[in-house]
């Protein structure tokens, strides 16, 4: 599995975390930037990150800014990214259950960094239940367009 992380200057110290758990975890991590506590644009590094998942370049995504509410408006841009804004590990769960989420965004300052481990794994080791959430996810589909409107 590859994972894209990007982040913005908020979320420098939380990638390098988050990215020390996701190899712990055997898993093959994309790092597109940002490096540096230096003031940066989230959309420039939530944008590489997206669209190594809508490629397929990357099986998902961990995108991190100060409140994750730009990177999600970012990261949802994407055909077939499916970015949650998680702050607990309920929403974590329920993102993968139900909304096959593929971009975990989390805001580096609103979420307090013991918790932050607790969301990943949450995240990572919950699967898509299927059945009734496949026609909510056809819809999503329909709405992006990357797949036909049937009316």
């Amino acid at each position: 599995m590859v994972v894209a992380i990007g982040c913005d200057h908020a979320g420098v110290e939380l990638k390098r975390q988050i990215s020390w758990l996701l190899k712990g975890e055997g898993i093959e991590v994309m790092d597109v930037g940002t490096n540096s506590a230096e003031s940066v644009d989230y959309p420039d590094y939530g944008a590489v990150a997206a669209e190594a998942v809508s490629n397929g370049q990357a099986d998902a995504a961990v995108l991190i800014c100060g409140t994750g509410i730009g990177m999600s408006i970012v990261a949802n841009k994407f055909k077939n990214v499916r970015a949650a804004l998680c702050r607990d590990v309920y929403t974590a769960k329920m993102s993968r259950e139900h909304n096959d989420a593929n971009v975990l965004v989390i805001g580096s300052r609103v979420t307090p960094g013991e918790l932050t481990e607790d969301i990943l794994k949450a995240w990572l080791h919950t699967k898509y239940e299927g059945g009734r959430h496949d026609e909510r996810l056809k819809k999503i589909s329909m709405i992006e367009g990357t797949i036909e409107l049937k009316t």
